[in-house]
């Protein structure tokens, strides 16, 4: 895969040519009317452009294979604003407008200009939108300049810096980590809707400019002009929203060493049982525990599981669910993998031929051929198996499918070359996710896998990297989750640790401040290695680690509804700097500070000793959950902070939900899921909760709250709690 592409033949002198309008459109002609530009206002503050030939852009009867590309990338296909267009007053251009959201088009070079309000945002290089190249190797380039203040963020997974300014990076490269949507604090966003290649430059000739490079028929970019969380919300609205992942898997998980026998990882649990750790949830390493037999269509569990219904009724006598590995494909010299091919249910190279990969951790370093997921039976199979599974007790499959498929690998339904790498993993993570949740209503579960794609904002939930056991693999883990939920990801976990590196890493103060931001986080698990688990550094150490995972339950009402919440607004759980406080620049700089949700700011400890800087944002004040002390947002503190603490301070004006303290979601009583409120400042905002409804009004200066019957209420401080009936009334204290 060459990293960049070089495009030629500028269009700057080309003119462009007004064709046509109606409520939600305009369309352009250029190149004598060869390619066509349309513009259409798909939602408010989002432009859709698209540029290709008449026939590309009006197809008399789209192909089903097109129609399940689409399908791919939207959930929402029809423009719903309403555009207004009309020449700019000294006849440069066009000037598209619905609501403060603005284009303006020049009539030579194909310039794009994007506003918001009366301020231009940004603007194009001189390039312009600039094609080169015809048919299938038509390129697309598309330059923007911007405020060289504002930072760009999105297109992925990053570990070291949540700004994208001086990167490059290429979209079907599995080691890239890239979604397609990026966004700037200023207020504009960019989302290529495409399967195959799309370069991104934001080191393009100076730290102000980005050119992304489209290699297609057609030109195909939304522009996003609004708030962040606005960008996020319209984007996730477009392209798809998260599942509900249930409760039990929000409680904590384990991971299992490799190579640890079962009877071992049992032990683990029942002492964190005996010492009353919570525990959810563990994952058994690679191998895979199910596959296909060599001879037949059907899965058998992995030999290190010789009786599976007694392995299950130990993890339900222990209340744990149990996740495991699988790999879509069959071993090369099995009969199934001579009839597969035969049938061309295998992907298959050049010579017609299945292509073999060399082996992986899940099929235990055996070479493997992949199921070709495009071929729709071969898709039924796979999932009816997995549903079987997860009737059998499997509480979620682990499926890593981002797989660096060569080019002249084909498809059944024709896709090759960066397609084909684009949508395997989307079809894998798809065809699990159907096969745990689809037949459920609403959908509910989950699958776990690291992969990234377009669209995998859709499915709970997303496995963070394997850290180094060090001060800077916990802050790598961070970032990669804050980047994440930058691209439109919800959920990404965390990993205490990582058996990949080793335990002699990691310090009793590091593994504490580490467990302290994950338990404030969508979730993480622990290392089943000796050396990272809680009894590893003494007795004062596993306490405070008790004191963490009380919390940590205490907490999934919360965390549960950030997710509930963000099938209505495509926000994620943990939020960045950039994304939560735009308008304020000193935020942005504090990368490993985050906002929980929309109530807590919290600021893990990144380094050694008991003093930590906390940058709290402007425009709000903040209240300090370890002290009860407010403070006025936009300011600077150095704090002293215990290996017991946590620095976390809740938004004024929001409240937060906890529930009862439990080793186990098993304990946690549904119909009763809340135990306590804690409030900052007088009640303005209605709480973040799970299946709970609790509504705020306020009136001549107090605040009415419906739904907190037979809560424990803590008012901050000068408030007083007053209940009539089903209702509670919060004032100031006289």
């Amino acid at each position: 895969m060459s990293p960049k592409s070089e495009l030629a033949s500028p269009l700057q002198s080309a003119r462009l040519d007004f064709v046509s309008t109606s409520v939600s459109s305009a369309d352009f002609a250029f190149e004598g009317g060869q390619l066509r530009l349309r513009i259409e206002a798909h939602a408010p503050g989002v432009f859709r452009l698209r540029c290709a030939t008449p026939d590309l852009l009006d197809p008399e009867k789209p192909s089903i294979r097109a129609q399940q590309h689409a399908e791919m990338l939207l959930v929402r296909h029809e423009a719903a604003g309403e555009l207004a267009c009309s020449t700019l007053a000294d006849g440069s251009g066009w000037q598209l407008e619905q609501g403060d959201a603005r284009l303006e088009l020049g009539t030579h070079g194909l310039s794009l200009g994007i506003y918001r309000g009366e301020a231009c945002i940004a603007r194009s290089t001189p390039e312009g939108i600039e094609p080169s190249g015809a048919g299938d190797e038509r390129l697309w380039s598309l330059g923007l300049t911007f405020d060289e203040h504002a930072g760009v963020y999105g297109l992925g997974e990053d570990a070291t810096d949540l700004d994208r300014r001086g990167q490059r990076r290429v979209s079907d490269a599995p080691g890239d980590r890239v979604l397609p949507l990026l966004w700037s604090p200023v207020g504009w966003g960019l989302y290529f809707n495409h399967l195959g290649r799309t370069e991104h430059d934001i080191a393009y000739t100076t730290a102000a400019c980005y050119r992304g490079i489209m290699h297609a028929r057609m030109l195909d970019v939304f522009v996003f002009v609004g708030e962040p969380g606005e960008i996020l919300n319209q984007y996730t609205a477009l392209t798809g929203r998260t599942g509900q992942p249930g409760l039990w898997p929000m409680g904590v998980w384990l991971d299992q060493t490799p190579g640890q026998p079962l009877a071992g990882t049992l032990h683990q649990i029942r002492d964190l049982r005996e010492h009353e750790l919570g525990l959810d949830a563990f994952s058994l390493s690679d191998p895979a525990i199910l596959g296909f037999q060599s001879d037949k269509p059907v899965f058998e569990w992995s030999g290190r599981l010789p009786e599976w219904r007694g392995f299950m009724a130990d993890c339900e006598a222990l209340n744990v669910h149990v996740s495991g590995s699988c790999f879509p494909g069959v071993l090369p010299g099995t009969v199934l993998f001579d009839e597969w091919e035969d049938r061309g249910w295998l992907l298959c190279n050049e010579d017609s031929e299945a292509q073999v990969f060399p082996g992986n951790a899940a099929t235990d370093g055996r070479a493997f051929a992949l199921l070709d997921l495009t071929h729709k039976d071969v898709y039924r199979l796979w999932v009816e198996r997995h549903r079987q599974a997860f009737e059998d007790g499997l509480g979620a499959p682990i499926c890593h499918a981002q797989f660096d498929i060569p080019d002249g690998v084909v498809a059944r339904g024709g896709e090759s070359g960066a397609v084909l790498r684009t949508i395997y993993p989307l079809l894998v993570r798809r065809a699990l996710f159907d096969a745990v949740a689809g037949h459920k209503t609403p959908q509910e579960g989950l699958m776990l896998s690291r992969d990234l794609f377009p669209g995998a904002q859709r499915y709970a939930w997303q496995q963070g990297p394997e850290p180094t056991n060090d001060w800077d693999g916990f802050a790598n883990s961070l970032r990669a989750a804050l980047s994440t939920g930058n691209s439109g990801v919800t959920v990404q976990t965390h990993r205490l640790g990582s058996v990949q590196h080793p335990a002699s890493g990691m310090s009793a103060e590091l593994y504490l401040r580490w467990l302290a931001m994950c338990v404030f986080s969508a979730n993480f698990s622990f290392q089943g290695v000796s050396g990272l688990m809680p009894d590893a550094f003494g007795e004062s150490v596993r306490e405070q680690v008790a004191h963490w995972l009380r919390w940590r339950y205490r907490l999934l009402p919360y965390v549960s509804g950030i997710i509930e919440d963000a099938v209505r607004t495509g926000l994620p759980v943990q939020r960045s700097m950039a994304l939560s406080f735009p308008d304020d620049l000193a935020a942005h700089a504090w990368d490993t500070q985050y906002l929980l949700g929309p109530a807590l700011l919290v600021a893990p400890v990144m380094g050694p000793g008991d003093r930590a800087e906390i940058y709290l944002p402007a425009g709000d004040a903040w209240w300090d959950l370890n002290t009860g002390w407010r403070y006025e947002g936009g300011t600077h503190w150095s704090m002293s902070v215990g290996h017991d603490t946590l620095p976390v301070f809740g938004r004024e004006g929001h409240m937060l939900c906890l529930g009862p303290v439990a080793q186990h979601t098993g304990e946690i009583n549904s119909a009763r899921i809340l135990d306590e409120v804690w409030m900052f400042g007088m009640p303005e905002h209605s709480p973040v909760v799970m299946r709970n409804k609790i509504r705020v009004m306020q009136m001549q200066g107090s605040s009415y709250i419906k739904g907190l019957e037979g809560l424990r209420i803590l008012p901050s401080e000068g408030l007083e709690v007053k209940r009539r009936g089903a209702e509670v009334r919060i004032s100031r204290a006289r």
